[in-house]
């Protein structure tokens, strides 16, 4: 955080939390009456702190939610954790070795979906314009809750009072004119976490709009959106190293560098410039899930049920939404890390299970398995109202079914076929199905997600149900064969 900027505790009128500002004229009535002001909410280690409130014994340890086998990947993890250098997206293998005494969890993404909902209900008595980033963050656009609440640093710090006392969590609150600003605000309001110890942060931090270059020029370059490590290091070479390197260059300059968009949007950024609105309720823009397994799995039984689970969960989160979707799609990623992705469109949007699962299927049959399967996903796009009805097709035309291979390959006939028929019995199960799905749906929100699902799901008595978020941050080490047994293929 550039040197003279703090967070607000007892603020003022211009609810500012910058040492010597005070000193400055304030701004005019219609100029705080137009300026807007945006809130960025950023919760503080989410997923685990919600794991430490449920289990209270895991307070003051480094705790990482996460898969913890070989393949798995820290979702989040303590301020503790932190300490010895882990953060989110590392290997859990490497945050094993950073770590050796971390505790890792298993993420319940249930859980966090509960409390994001709560959290959520605190926003929306604030302001009806909140645009969720995830499940732990959100833009909030306050400026006309102002008059009723109070100025946006005393809203701010509401909002933090209300989450410590109704979900007994902390978040971090920035605040500013603009939403790369607020973001940028709330990174510098949180706790700091190193080998020395945890510092808390200021808990809200705001930025006024006269002094934004004054905070936003001393701060890295790659804290701009749109600068990842490879941008970072070509900007670097040029001994482009802060924001503020950035702005004083002519914006002709970066373009003829960069590119005509990405140097336009970084000048604009650099010099504080960022129009975008706060955006509530967007739409998903697709829906699915994938699972990076244990083993490689080889048997092609187990593969079409962890196919038909993952479709059940998404479609059944699908209709929740009162959505369909037009577009099926399968990821495959193979023990050598190459990749397939194959995907077929519907005339008309789905969102029956059994008819998203056929074509699923005949999308993984197209595909040959001539290696270990390290990675298995569905995604559903394309989405529609579902109570659009289903267009009837009197002439299909098999092509159309093609799937989408990789570039420059020619999809085989029976490939072809394969999806045709897949097509029309998809078609079928969609017109048919309509009080089965009700159905079931109505029987799983009285009974519960695992009361009834497919037959085929049925293993050892009992339903093998994909719940929503279940190992997508990989597997855990208990489900990884030992090293003096074969892998296994089952579920």
């Amino acid at each position: 955080m550039p040197k003279g900027f703090g967070g607000c505790g007892s603020v003022g009128e211009r609810g500012s939390a910058v040492p010597g500002l005070e000193d400055r004229p304030p701004l005019s009535g219609a100029d705080r009456d137009t300026e807007r002001s945006i809130l960025h909410v950023d919760m503080d280690a989410f997923f685990a702190s919600v794991e430490v409130l449920d289990n209270p014994t895991l307070k003051g340890l480094p705790v990482i939610v996460g898969g913890s086998g070989s393949r798995g990947v820290v979702a989040a993890c303590t301020y503790e954790a932190r300490m010895f250098g882990v953060h989110s997206a590392m290997a859990s293998s490497m945050a094993r070795r950073l770590c050796p005494s971390a505790v890792f969890v298993d993420g319940r993404y249930h859980r966090y979906v509960e409390e994001s909902e709560r959290l959520h209900a605190i926003f929306q008595t604030v302001t009806p314009l909140v645009e969720g980033i995830s499940l732990d963050e959100a833009f909030l656009d306050v400026t006309g809750s102002r008059q009723l609440l109070g100025d946006a640093a005393t809203i701010a710090a509401t909002i933090r009072r209300r989450v410590a006392d109704e979900l007994h969590l902390t978040c971090s609150v920035g605040v500013g004119r603009t939403k790369f600003m607020a973001k940028l605000a709330s990174k510098a309001a949180k706790p700091t976490a190193t080998r020395s110890g945890i510092t808390p942060g200021p808990g809200v931090v705001v930025v006024p709009a006269d002094r934004e270059l004054e905070f936003l020029h001393p701060l890295p370059v790659r804290a701009l959106w749109g600068v990842g490590p490879v941008t970072g290091r070509r900007l670097h070479t040029l001994g482009i190293k802060t924001i503020g390197d950035m702005a004083a260059l002519p914006e002709g300059a970066l373009q003829r560098y960069l590119g005509t968009a990405s140097g336009t949007h970084l000048a604009a950024l650099a010099r504080g410039h960022d129009p975008r609105p706060v955006v509530p309720e967007q739409e998903a823009k697709s829906i699915g899930h994938e699972e990076t397994f244990a083993a490689d799995l080889w048997d092609r039984g187990a593969l079409d049920r962890h196919l038909l689970r993952m479709v059940d969960a998404s479609a059944t989160i699908l209709r929740r939404s009162d959505l369909a979707a037009r577009t099926i799609s399968v990821k495959i990623k193979f023990a050598d890390f190459t990749m397939v992705t194959r995907s077929h469109s519907m005339d008309s949007p789905i969102d029956a299970s059994a008819a998203i699962g056929a074509v699923a299927t005949a999308l993984l049959d197209s595909v040959a398995f001539d290696k270990g399967v390290r990675l298995l996903g569905v995604s559903l796009t394309g989405f529609g109202r579902s109570d659009a009805g289903m267009q009837l097709s009197l002439d299909f035309d098999a092509g159309s079914a093609a799937a989408d291979g990789l570039p420059g390959t020619v999809q085989a006939s029976d490939d072809r076929d394969r999806l045709a028929r897949a097509h029309d019995q998809a078609e079928r199960i969609q017109l048919s199905w309509g009080s089965v799905t009700a159905a079931v749906d109505a029987i799983r929100a009285r009974y519960g997600g695992s009361s009834v699902g497919p037959a085929s799901l049925i293993e050892g008595g009992s339903l093998h149900l994909r719940r929503r978020g279940e190992a997508q941050w990989g597997p855990s080490a208990r489900s990884e064969p030992r090293l003096d047994e074969e892998p296994s293929d089952t579920l």
